[in-house]
């Protein structure tokens, strides 16, 4: 029995794909509710045993036959084109006594009834008709993977002892076994045709002269061995980084590799952030050739250029940016026409007049794609010389800027719109705080302005609601951290109306640039862009979060107005404890946004075409979005389309990848936290129920944790996953999905990054 897997999920490994979900996500194989990243580390009862490490086979359910017999065609698997006598498949499976004789002459019997196997004159063959399929390798667990492949309605079950060594994100071909019926397809991995990845961070367990380092990823079902001359200084317990440098070439044995970073001891701030970059692959620091290129770039900003540009040094102009911010990608320009309305400038760092195609920067910003927001750090999309100074928006600067400039009046009513390179000066730096006061007090340098700029943005809003766009915001959960990076407390990020404030402006540039270039087409050909697309909701997530939803008292029509009914949830929800379960739940009913070249729209923002193209410093489509803009009022003609899908499909996977990232460094810091409050009790909400236990969210710092089943001692529970639910076999108690519940913190695992709890009372129930 397996958990809920999602890939809109905002917690946990799930599923990704291209395009989306693919075919209602394998649903078949889903059950009980979402749950976090946690539980994926608890999926097969918590971390592997020692004695684990020399034996990468085990024993597959289902019992030794199935296992021999998958033993057997693998054997043929690997060697399509050879003839075998029965002797030389004994020796070559290294069966020595009668009764594996035996186990192996039944099992070549009934892959010959199978059709896998073919006999002339006592030689066995392997069958070539059979199916071999492509796909990727998605490890549910440390006994068994998935195969996701385009060539097959269902997903394949492979068990550990037949991938192969193949890790999680492979890509690998199969051999598809005989399907009884009503099994589930079940495979071998043939061939491994791309390794994701050689590296793996994980603890060094050192012996007196080799060691094993058992990888962080507990879904991986062997460690790697390091011979003496590999450990690099590594000591036990310290949390590295080891290249695997040989695959075994047979089932049982570890993969050799050598540690080629040493982070510290497993634990320490630095360690631990550091081994989470290279978990997830992020750069520590820029190549030479790169910082040098960036260095070599001019900080002049010749006349020359600027006759080239429309002026606005002249025009009142101001950055709002988080206050320790440092890269300021985008500012706003005020001042009133003779008619009465208002001319607004959108600025946006204009990255592309210093980074050039096919530069050492450019290639450097195209691998990065996207910057990476870790709980204490920023690993850039750009060297800091451009990031925090060429191409920042400091104040009191003369700044180069590609800019969207919108005729307004005082009820947001648009009546022209102008794009072009730009230049400008910033008055005035403010951090959001500054500005909100100015919002609430109306008084200090540049209020009026703020206020009608405020005033414009919530009309805009009003407007983009009317249109059905969803108002569901996430919870971003910030740290305060020591100067050791040791958490000292968690808050909410709070948004308030200065945040909003920048964002329907943002919101408006990137809509405008993306409808303007689209609208250059006549009939269906439009011009290549790059567009931030989100698809409608799957109507079958839908109809479940309508039941998850009528736990907690709400109505949510699966066949109504979507936008309309999910607003309402959020109104209704504002404020109650369940808020933040309900909406990321919500959330995740819906398509993951993505880049893409076809205008197919944005569905949570209401809008049929969307770019992003305020934001070049630290996105590389924006960076896209740019030139091709500039393209296009030179006149110049459509691009190549195939080029920039394949760029637009880099950037979102690169985008997943700086959001697992981040979630992950988020996680680690919450049970640090955690750690200093055992013994303590919280009161929570149940976000997610599975087979092993329930899962709680604490209301105060959103830090979840799992009641294990096996330690609710009044009774014995299973699960009731149609329901959402628990239930006692004897009391008949019921533990739902949305109850309020007070729990005690009674451990916090760094390693796993897992917290556990102990349920004291349910307080309230759905």
């Amino acid at each position: 029995m397996r958990s809920k897997r999602d890939n809109t999920s905002g917690r946990g490994k799930g599923r990704s794909d291209k395009g989306g979900s693919r075919r209602g996500e394998s649903s078949a194989r889903k059950e009980g509710s979402p749950r976090s990243e946690s539980s994926s580390r608890r999926e097969s009862g918590g971390s592997r045993r020692s004695g684990d490490r020399r034996e990468s086979s085990g024993r597959r359910e289902g019992g030794r036959d199935k296992s021999a017999k998958g033993m057997v065609l693998e054997l043929f698997s690997k060697n399509p084109d050879t003839e075998f006598t029965l002797r030389q498949i004994y020796r070559r499976l290294g069966v020595v006594d009668k009764k594996g004789r035996e186990l192996v002459s039944d099992m070549l019997s009934a892959l010959q009834r199978d059709g896998r196997i073919l006999v002339d004159e006592d030689k066995y063959t392997l069958n070539l008709k059979v199916e071999i399929i492509t796909g990727r390798v998605d490890m549910a667990n440390n006994k068994y993977a998935y195969i996701v492949s385009e060539q097959t309605e269902d997903d394949v079950r492979v068990f550990r002892e037949h991938l192969n060594y193949a890790m999680d994100g492979d890509t690998v071909k199969v051999e598809v076994l005989p399907t009884y019926e009503g099994g589930r397809a079940e495979g071998i991995v043939v061939e491994i045709l791309e390794r994701r990845r050689e590296e793996l961070v994980g603890i060094m367990q050192l012996s007196k002269n080799f060691g094993f380092v058992v990888p962080d990823f507990k879904k991986l079902y062997f460690d790697i061995f390091v011979g003496e001359r590999g450990l690099n200084g590594a000591e036990n317990g310290d949390k590295v980084l080891v290249k695997i440098t040989e695959w075994p070439d047979k089932p049982g044995k570890n993969p050799t590799g050598e540690v080629t970073r040493v982070f510290g001891p497993a634990g320490e701030h630095e360690a631990e952030i550091h081994s989470i970059m290279a978990e997830f692959g992020l750069p520590f620091e820029f190549p030479e050739t790169v910082e040098e290129e960036a260095e070599s770039i001019s900080d002049k900003i010749t006349q020359s250029e600027i006759a080239k540009r429309r002026d606005f040094r002249d025009v009142t102009t101001f950055t709002i940016d988080p206050a320790d911010a440092k890269d300021f990608d985008d500012a706003l320009s005020i001042q009133k026409l003779e008619n009465g309305n208002w001319e607004i400038g959108v600025h946006i760092a204009d990255v592309t007049h210093y980074v050039h195609p096919k530069t050492i920067l450019e290639k450097e910003a195209f691998h990065r794609a996207t910057s990476v927001y870790l709980v204490d750090r920023t690993v850039p999309m750009l060297p800091e010389r451009l990031s925090n100074g060429l191409c920042s928006l400091r104040p009191n600067e003369e700044k180069l800027t590609f800019s969207a400039v919108f005729e307004l009046d005082d009820n947001g009513k648009l009546y022209s719109e102008w794009f072009g390179r730009t230049v400008i000066y910033s008055d005035r730096r403010f951090a959001y705080e500054e500005a909100q006061e100015r919002i609430e007090t109306g008084e200090g340098d540049f209020a009026e302005e703020i206020n009608i700029l405020n005033g414009i943005a919530k009309k805009l809003k009003d407007k983009r609601f009317k249109n059905g766009a969803i108002s569901f915001e996430t919870t971003e959960v910030k740290f305060k951290l020591d100067d050791n990076g040791k958490p000292l407390y968690i808050y909410v990020k709070e948004r308030k109306d200065a945040h909003k404030l920048i964002e329907e402006f943002m919101l408006l540039a990137n809509k405008k640039v993306a409808e303007f270039v689209y609208n250059l087409g006549k009939g269906k050909k439009h011009p290549t862009m790059v567009y931030r697309t989100h698809g409608a909701p799957d109507p079958d997530k839908l109809s479940t979060f309508s039941i998850f939803a009528r736990k907690f008292g709400y109505k949510v029509d699966p066949d109504g107005n979507i936008s309309a009914e999910l607003n309402n949830l959020a109104e209704e929800t504002e404020g109650k404890p369940e808020q933040n379960v309900l909406q990321n739940l919500a959330i995740r009913t819906m398509a993951k946004a993505k880049y893409s070249t076809e205008p197919e729209g944005h569905f949570g923002l209401a809008f049929a075409h969307y770019s992003h193209f305020t934001s070049p410093i630290r996105r590389y489509p924006d960076m896209m979005a740019h030139r091709l803009l500039q393209h296009y009022l030179d006149g110049g003609p459509s691009t190549e389309k195939d080029e920039y899908e394949a760029k637009c499909q880099h950037s979102s996977e690169m985008e997943k990848r700086a959001a697992d990232a981040e979630r992950a460094s988020i996680k680690y810091k919450q049970v640090e936290f955690m750690k200093d409050t055992i013994g303590n009790q919280y009161k929570g909400i149940v976000s997610g129920v599975t087979e092993w236990g329930i899962f709680v969210e604490i209301e105060e710092n959103k830090c979840e944790g799992m009641v294990r089943l096996s330690s609710l001692n009044d009774d014995y529970y299973e699960l009731d996953a149609n329901n959402y639910r628990i239930i006692g076999r004897q009391s008949k108690r019921i533990i739902s999905f949305g109850d309020e519940v007070l729990v005690e913190v009674t451990s916090a695992n760094l390693n796993d990054r897992t917290i556990d709890l102990e349920l004291v009372e349910t307080l309230k129930t759905h």
